[in-house]
């Protein structure tokens, strides 16, 4: 009983701790709002991105809300592969969705403003995400290693328990790497709040940051290598061992059968990781330039429309089950 009383009161006291320190993230700021620039300051440009926005948004949330509904439907794409599948598509609908509704909202408006409150949580939430979603996709890159190399023993080693403590533990670590990364960060807002960006976006933000921003960068780098650059690492190593193992197959229908497993997540994954490398780990400049904002549209926008149409443009299974979904609701 004393143990038991011993952990609550430890569990209770780091759980007053971290909002402690949260507490003073938010009060070592004079801000109290940020002015996002957008993309345009011509209405006619923010009318068409408008349209643009609305049109990419609706195909990513309709796109990826269908394999999500198909993958509970459809008994045939209860497997590991669509399991984590699954996943993918509520994270790109979340993502998408932190960012989107406030940049239709804004194209309309000459002077688009934000609460700092409301924009530390974008910022959060999307970091979540982003991170949630870079080391899914390392996740699914192994499980795409034992179907290859351990097809008769991938029901055993993926089986639902293992599936959902690697879903469970991803989504666990990921909150956790991003809470303790914002809490470590040394940011004090004293000066201008114009953010060149159309979207809370962390290096966009720490930009205008008035204290030393070292502590920061560092911190940002540690965060960058750890939740993309091992992941990628990763996976190179995993699709250089699928690689060996797909050259000793010497059936036509084998190659075939490797490439439909891989290929629609060797697509994805070349995409989103070669944008946030591109991105992320490169050396920063004291100002957010246009070409860096286009860039953010996409891996904040076109990826999670790509991402459905990829998966279900190059998969049988998926296009199996809508049809069927189709005849029986006909």
């Amino acid at each position: 009983m004393k143990n038991s009383r011993r952990t609550d009161n430890s569990f209770t006291f780091k759980f007053v701790s971290l909002l402690q320190e949260m507490e003073k993230w938010g009060n070592a700021t004079t801000v109290t709002e940020f002015v996002l620039l957008g993309l345009s300051k011509n209405f006619k440009v923010r009318a068409g991105l408008f349209v643009l926005f609305l049109v990419i948004y609706l195909i990513a949330v309709a796109g990826n809300g269908l394999i999500l509904m198909l993958i509970i439907v459809d008994s045939h794409l209860h497997t590991p592969m669509y399991f984590f599948l699954s996943n993918l598509s509520f994270i790109d609908i979340s993502y998408i969705t932190t960012s989107v509704p406030q940049m239709l909202v804004h194209c309309f408006m000459d002077r688009p403003t934000i609460p700092w409150s409301r924009c530390f949580a974008q910022m959060i939430i999307s970091s979540l995400l982003a991170i949630t979603e870079s080391v899914l996709l390392a996740v699914m890159a192994y499980d795409r290693f034992v179907a290859i190399c351990y097809p008769l023993r991938y029901n055993l080693i993926m089986n639902r328990n293992v599936c959902i403590q690697l879903a469970g533990s991803l989504w666990v670590s990921t909150f956790i790497i991003t809470i303790v990364s914002f809490l470590t960060m040394q940011a004090t807002f004293c000066g201008p709040n114009v953010v060149n960006h159309f979207k809370c976006e962390v290096q966009a933000v720490l930009k205008l940051v008035c204290s030393d921003t070292r502590a920061s960068a560092i911190n940002m780098v540690i965060i960058c290598v750890i939740t993309l650059a091992l992941p990628s690492f990763f996976i190179l190593v995993t699709y250089g061992r699928i690689g060996f193992t797909v050259l000793r197959i010497h059936s036509t229908q084998g190659w075939s059968k490797a490439l439909s497993t891989c290929g629609s997540h060797l697509t994805v994954v070349s995409i989103y990781y070669g944008t946030l490398l591109a991105m992320y780990l490169r050396p920063q400049a004291k100002t957010f330039s246009n070409r860096e904002k286009v860039m953010a549209v996409f891996y904040s926008l076109v990826i999670p429309m790509l991402n459905p149409i990829i998966y279900s443009l190059r998969n049988r299974d998926v296009k199996g089950a809508f049809l069927g979904t189709v005849k029986c609701a006909l």
